[in-house]
């Protein structure tokens, strides 16, 4: 049986080397972010850029709700894989690190394209729900502890075959190492039991960045 290659920082950086360019405004993010210090963990990966930029375009993916927004790298990576008249609804609860991604989005040319709504994500969440919205594809990067709340939501908010995908999955391989049990690790390897449990999703975890899992709706 084959086995997944280990990637170490050597490999990863041939990987995004020999992938889709970035934006320059991606790359301003990155910049941005690098100067943030332990912060910058909450940023997705390059190669998760580039992974939400193809599934989304394979999957025709028009309409997105993003729970988790920080400075905007994964808001503008979805955002530039849209057609024109793709749009994104993203929910984060910092007012600063949404105005800095707001202004990311303007520079980019996107801002047309994105609604950021600033609150608790529970709380848009439950609007979104009584209005009855409906989303393509739901991107979750949040607070881990409510990653399960977030995911019983976002499948009210999907159809058949929409497509919820969760980052920090198997965060930073604590999540196999049985002598972690801090409350973050053991609520992402809860969700990941509840998910992999759940009958009204089929569900993937690929080891790209810090482990995203992608799920379709039955």
């Amino acid at each position: 049986m084959g086995s997944n290659i280990t990637v170490n920082k050597k490999i990863e950086e041939y990987i995004n080397n020999n992938s889709t360019k970035l934006h320059p405004v991606q790359k301003e993010i990155i910049k941005h972010n690098d100067g943030l210090g332990d912060i910058k963990r909450m940023q997705i990966s390059i190669s998760q850029c580039h992974f939400l930029h193809l599934l989304i375009k394979i999957s025709k993916i028009k309409t997105i709700l993003e729970i988790g927004t920080f400075t905007g790298l994964s808001t503008l990576s979805m955002s530039i894989a849209l057609p024109d008249d793709g749009s994104i609804t993203a929910l984060d609860k910092n007012q600063q690190t949404s105005e800095i991604a707001i202004n990311f989005f303007k520079k980019a040319d996107q801002e047309n394209k994105i609604k950021l709504i600033i609150a608790p994500a529970l709380e848009s969440l439950k609007k979104l729900n009584d209005q009855k919205q409906k989303f393509d594809l739901v991107f979750i990067d949040a607070d881990k502890e409510n990653y399960i709340n977030y995911f019983n939501h976002s499948l009210d908010l999907i159809d058949k075959d929409g497509l919820i995908v969760i980052d920090n999955v198997l965060w930073h391989g604590e999540v196999v190492d049985n002598n972690k049990q801090d409350r973050l690790t053991v609520s992402i390897r809860e969700f990941n039991s509840y998910v992999n449990e759940n009958k009204r999703v089929e569900n993937l975890i690929i080891p790209l960045g810090d482990g995203l899992t992608v799920c379709r709706k039955l």
